[in-house]
């Protein structure tokens, strides 16, 4: 029997627990369906297409993602706020892996200009780093490490690709001590090129 009550956000929430479940990769609105107990068609009065679909998983997680980031680091700055974003970015990760592969999914620049999660990202972003006295060109650049370190970090933990007895939590502590000394100490552009007033690219996009 059909379940009542579907709605776009309750598809779009069993879509990302699907994710977590089976990998955001394979998700298809027939398994979606199927998890409801419905007929594929009964989706597509909330969903488009498989894509509509995923675009409305990476945005559900965008939006996760900051909330976890900015209750994290409320009330705090400089080493405290990056240490408390980046716990709250790999706890995400590791806890949700389908929903945290989909905010790696590069979106259309129509659906990402209209996306308040991003926006926020962007600016939890800019707030963490300006505590380290950073300006353009360099707050996407730190960004950019930022990202590229934590995203590494997370994969290759959530794959079994860390095999050393150290603990990994230990590794990553001494990681972020590490990445606090850099941003501490950042390096002065060697072009030469003025500071410009544009903001970072956030942890998802930068």
């Amino acid at each position: 029997m059909a379940r009542a009550g579907l709605t776009a956000e309750r598809v779009t929430r069993g879509a990302a627990d699907l994710a977590d479940a089976v990998g955001f990769e394979n998700i298809t609105v027939s398994a979606l369906a199927r998890s409801f107990g419905v007929k594929d068609a009964s989706l597509y009065s909330h969903v488009r297409n498989l894509q509509d679909l995923r675009e409305r998983v990476a945005l559900l997680a965008a939006g996760e993602l900051a909330d976890r980031i900015a209750a994290a680091v409320a009330g705090r700055s400089g080493k405290e706020a990056m240490v408390a974003f980046a716990d709250a970015y790999r706890e995400y990760a590791l806890a949700h892996p389908g929903r945290y592969a989909a905010t790696q999914v590069r979106l259309d620049p129509a659906v990402l200009a209209g996306s308040p999660a991003h926006a926020r990202n962007v600016e939890l972003t800019y707030a963490m780093l300006r505590a380290y006295r950073l300006v353009e060109p360099d707050l996407t650049d730190a960004g950019r490490l930022l990202r590229s370190t934590f995203h590494g970090y997370v994969t290759l933990e959530a794959n079994g690709g860390f095999g050393h007895s150290r603990e990994v939590r230990a590794s990553w502590e001494r990681g972020l001590d590490a990445l606090h000394l850099l941003l501490e100490n950042w390096p002065a552009d060697p072009s030469g090129r003025q500071a410009g007033a544009s903001p970072p690219g956030g942890i998802l996009e930068a």
